[in-house]
């Protein structure tokens, strides 16, 4: 049972890395196999509705050669696609939604009327985030986003772990936040 884990913070050390650091840990308790892979610095290249990819039903197929490909391939051998990103201006950082971007294209062979596969149906996707707004009005549209994306590529969405920073002037990380990141990896471990 493997888990693939985007991470889309520019930042490290940074919030969404703190959630991950006891999320992981607990992973590794569970003795669940994971691939960690860090957006940051990577050659992304963002799509240009090409429709190249929608020529070969069989792979992903993009135009690009670039570190997407890799991350395909990781996802690929995954069960469970877990996608970490701060949310900036409600909604993830600009090097996930490249990845989104490419993903949904590539994956899925079903643009406009000739309806193919779905690469990676089936797959399991789960979100962690943090954000500065109360959660119901700072990562809503992300998750609902991810929905409909899901539904789109028949992938099964599971659920979304997500915490506030309150400000500048306190302290992110705190007792509360690491047990729901531990328990969060727990209950993904149990569907995975």
């Amino acid at each position: 049972m493997k888990m693939c884990i985007l991470m889309g913070s520019p930042r490290e050390n940074g919030n969404t890395e703190s959630l991950l650091v006891p999320f992981r840990d607990e992973l590794d308790k569970l003795g669940v196999t994971y691939d960690m892979i860090w957006l940051k610095g990577k050659n992304l290249n963002p799509c240009v509705a090409c429709r190249t990819c929608q020529k070969n039903w069989s792979s992903f197929g993009c135009v690009w050669k670039d570190d997407v490909y890799d991350i395909y391939e990781r996802i690929m051998d995954a069960r469970m696609i877990v996608l970490a990103s701060p949310i900036y201006s409600w909604y993830c950082t600009g090097p996930m939604k490249i990845v989104l971007d490419r993903l949904v294209y590539g994956m899925n062979k079903i643009y406009g009327e000739k309806m193919g596969p779905q690469l990676w149906k089936g797959k399991k996707m789960a979100l962690i985030t943090t954000c500065g707004y109360p959660p119901e009005k700072g990562a809503d549209l992300w998750e609902a986003g991810m929905k409909r994306y899901c539904k789109h590529s028949g992938l099964e969405y599971t659920k979304m772990l997500v915490e506030r920073h309150a400000g500048y002037h306190i302290e992110f990380m705190d007792a509360e936040k690491e047990a729901h990141a531990r328990q969060f990896a727990r209950e993904l471990s149990k569907i995975l």
